[in-house]
């Protein structure tokens, strides 16, 4: 096989991305990335340097991905209800595949403690503003927590839950968590 005059950064990402769906997180080393790509493992290491610099690569494009779905969902300055109300959406909204690297990609974050704390980190500040004192407050993040459940049970292969009860999942979350007459 001929060698390629130069590698494709978004291609490797998403040949990563299939390997950790594929044979999960243990499946995914640098060596692997290269034969599947038919490149060297030099080629891999040149684009990103080592294994956690990848991780951080396909972390770093979900969010942004993510992050995309949600700012234009909440808007600016949105107050610490409204980010809670955006993350439901952006999560029902995702597509199947998108949500699949993503859970697969928090399989493999969780292995690295420096990844583990960032993805802690990122949860926390998704509803740190709440005020816990009031029924909202509370409410927000009860449907937080419940939005989470649900990602995680579908997409780690916990619960097959189908597109209709996926969107029914959240219409009871949005009808009975976040509404204000409860």
């Amino acid at each position: 096989m001929g060698r390629q005059r130069s590698i494709d950064r978004d291609k490797v990402l998403d040949m990563a991305e299939e390997i950790v769906a594929t044979q999960g997180a243990a499946g995914l080393t640098i060596d692997s990335v290269a034969k599947a790509m038919g490149i060297s493992k030099g080629g891999v290491q040149y684009c990103f340097g080592s294994k956690d610099a990848l991780i951080d690569a396909m972390f770093e494009r979900w969010g942004k991905a993510y992050n995309t779905v949600f700012e234009c969902i909440a808007g600016d300055a949105p107050d610490p209800v409204t980010i809670v109300q955006a993350h439901l959406q952006a999560t029902l909204s995702s597509d199947q595949a998108s949500s699949a690297k993503a859970a697969g990609l928090m399989a493999t974050l969780i292995q690295t403690p420096e990844h583990l704390d960032s993805t802690r980190e990122w949860y926390r500040e998704r509803i740190s503003g709440l005020d816990l004192a009031s029924d909202q407050g509370r409410k927000a993040r009860l449907a937080f927590l419940a939005t989470e459940g649900a990602f995680m049970l579908r997409f780690f292969g916990f619960m097959n839950i189908e597109q209709q009860e996926w969107e029914d999942i959240f219409a009871d979350i949005k009808k009975w968590v976040l509404t204000e007459e409860n």
